[in-house]
């Protein structure tokens, strides 16, 4: 785009001056209004020379102490002298540039003497051609040798800008593929200088202009940075135009992106359509959104917003935008005391674990009953004299009596009299038990004397009765006598009272068969 020539320290400093104090007295901007861009390098065009490096910290100041990270000048076209830096005002930007590791020193080289003499087409072609055949690259190799010696290796190169224009020599419409290959031969050289870390940022303007910019595009291998130079003006009428537009903001953004670069905006401003504070608006939001790797303003008039006093509602939307939000006053946050509420201790309650006791079951003492044991009184049977003859003793066989039951109670044993058996006598034994016979003792021999009837044995007690109670004698059947000499005996049987119902009175009987031949009856 046109651009009017530099001036140098000629400029009228109390026109510079008034334009500062009108411009600060700006209000500020509403918050909702305010676009952000302060984390993101800027800078300002202010002068090519040392006026230039003079008026950063003044510009600072206006924006409130904003750091201007970004000095930006360019080279002078019209030698080749000027092309290979051989100014004296680099030593100034060199030295500004050293002083802070952070900071930014941008560098416009043009690419043709005669840069803004408007040369025709057809020169311009044959230029581009010479460049291409490497003509010139002695001019650039040695503004790298220059650059690299004053301190500054790592200077941004702005290499032949707004090329798509029909403004400078260095235009590539005449010839864009002999341009491309001039490009790339500057590029080269530069690079060729030992200690160098340039950044070479390809810079169109924005919209089609001459040519489409993309068709003037060298090649990733020898670009590091695109950028755009984009003012108030045509084409488009409104922002929106600018973005939308081909060749256009959008698009210039788009493009880098495909081709993995960084964006910038070298250069940015008012232009055509005097003060319009909602461009400036909106273009410092467009940067905050894409975030470019620096921009920097053109601030002279009529572009400006700080040395241009005829742009003031422009100049406070940048201020306002720019000035770093100074904090309050610290207002230290009252510390209300959290109370402590103290969390009550429930105590668990501690339920005892019920003991049950094993009941103790006493083993009963079942009582063994003591069952006597009946005493017998072995009988003392005297041994009768018997005269001779000796007879032999006949063998009495003893009657098989049943036991009968022995009660579990202890039954008093009722007293049974002893018959009296005449000579010899024998005491007959007490016992609950089988009532046994009493001996008979043979006798001498002669008339037996009768016998006298047996008493009656008493009756047993039942056993199903506890407490047995002495029952009252019966008077017993008599039984009849055997005959005398006769050879049956009879013993009578007693089975206790309830048995001796059932069965009735029974006896046992004994037939003892007595040979003649004895002689004799022994009873």
């Amino acid at each position: 785009m046109p651009r009017p020539r530099r001036r140098l320290a000629s400029t009228c400093i109390g026109t510079v001056t008034a334009g500062l104090l009108a411009t600060g007295a700006a209000l500020a901007a509403p918050e909702e209004d305010r676009p952000k861009g302060s984390d993101i390098a800027m800078g300002a065009y202010l002068d090519y020379g040392p006026p230039g490096v003079a008026r950063i910290p003044l510009l600072s100041r206006w924006l409130g102490g904003k750091e201007i990270r970004v000095g930006h000048t360019y080279l002078p076209g019209d030698q080749w002298a000027g092309i290979e830096g051989n100014v004296s005002f680099l030593a100034d930007w060199a030295a500004w540039r050293r002083a802070d590791d952070d900071r930014m020193f941008v560098l416009n080289v043009p690419m043709q003497a005669r840069n803004e003499e408007r040369v025709p087409d057809y020169q311009v072609a044959q230029l581009i051609r010479a460049g291409a055949e490497g003509q010139y690259d002695r001019h650039f190799r040695r503004l790298a040798e220059k650059l690299v010696a004053l301190g500054v290796p790592d200077t941004v190169i702005v290499l032949g800008w707004e090329m798509n224009g029909t403004t400078y020599t260095h235009r590539c419409g005449p010839d864009p593929e002999g341009w491309k290959t001039y490009w790339k031969r500057a590029v080269n050289a530069m690079r060729s200088v030992p200690g160098q870390k340039f950044k070479f940022d390809f810079a169109p303007n924005r919209g089609t202009d001459a040519i489409g910019w993309t068709r003037c595009y060298p090649g990733d291998d020898v670009v590091d940075i695109i950028g755009m130079d984009s003012y108030d003006q045509a084409p488009g009428r409104t922002f929106d135009d600018q973005i939308t537009q081909p060749y256009g903001l959008q698009q210039h953004v788009d493009f880098a992106k495909a081709h993995g670069k960084r964006i910038s905006y070298p250069e940015w401003g008012l232009f055509r359509r005097g003060d319009n504070p909602e461009y400036v608006r909106r273009m410092l939001k467009w940067i905050e959104q894409h975030k470019p790797l620096y921009h920097t303003i053109t601030d002279y008039c009529p572009h400006g917003v700080w040395q241009c006093k005829q742009n003031p509602d422009s100049a406070k939307v940048f201020r306002d935008a720019l000035t770093p939000e100074k904090p309050g006053p610290v207002i230290p946050t009252p510390v209300i005391p959290t109370p402590v509420i103290p969390t009550p201790v429930v105590p668990t309650p501690v339920v005892p674990t019920p003991v049950v006791p094993t009941p103790q079951i006493p083993t009963p003492q079942v009582p063994t009953p003591q069952v006597p044991t009946p005493q017998v009184p072995t009988p003392q049977v005297p041994t009768p004299e018997i005269p001779s003859p000796a007879a032999p003793s006949p063998l009495v066989p003893s009657p098989l009596v049943p036991a009968p039951e022995v009660p579990t109670p202890q039954v008093p044993t009722p007293e049974i009299p002893t018959p009296q058996v005449p000579t010899p006598e024998v005491p007959t034994p007490v016992a609950p038990s089988p009532v046994a016979s009493s001996p008979v003792a043979p006798s001498p021999v002669g008339p037996a004397p009768e016998s006298p009837a047996p008493s009656p044995s008493p009756a047993a007690p039942s056993p199903l009765v506890p407490t047995p109670v002495p029952p009252k004698p019966q008077p017993q059947p008599q039984l009849p006598k055997p005959p005398a000499n006769s050879k049956q005996w009879c013993v009578p049987l007693n089975f206790g009272e309830w048995l001796s119902k059932l069965v009735g009175k029974q006896s046992v009987c004994v037939q003892v068969d007595w040979k003649d031949s004895f002689g004799f009856w022994p009873f």
